[in-house]
C-alpha cells in the first residue's frame, strides 16, 4: 500500500523527506519507504503525522477525501 497523502501533505508544507524524517526522529530511508509504500506505516507514526499536519488518520489512510484540519 502506498501513502500518496503523506507525500502530498509534505509537499504542500514545502518540506523535504529529510525534514519530516527529522520530525519523526528516524532515518530518511525509513520515511522514504513509508511514503513509497515499501513499508507499512506503524500506527504510532501515522498518529504523529496526523498531529503534525493537523489532519485525521482517516485522511492519511485514504478513507476520506476531506482534509478536515484539526485544531
Amino acid at each position: 500500500m502506498s501513502y500518496p497523502r503523506i507525500r502530498d501533505l509534505r509537499e504542500d508544507a514545502d518540506l523535504t523527506q529529510i525534514d519530516v524524517a527529522k520530525v519523526l526522529h528516524m532515518h530518511k530511508t525509513t520515511y522514504v519507504r513509508y511514503e513509497s509504500g515499501q513499508r507499512e506505516i506503524p500506527l504510532n507514526i501515522a498518529i504523529l503525522l496526523a498531529k503534525y499536519y493537523r489532519v485525521s488518520l482517516d485522511y492519511i489512510a485514504g478513507l476520506v477525501s476531506e482534509k478536515n484540519v484539526i485544531n
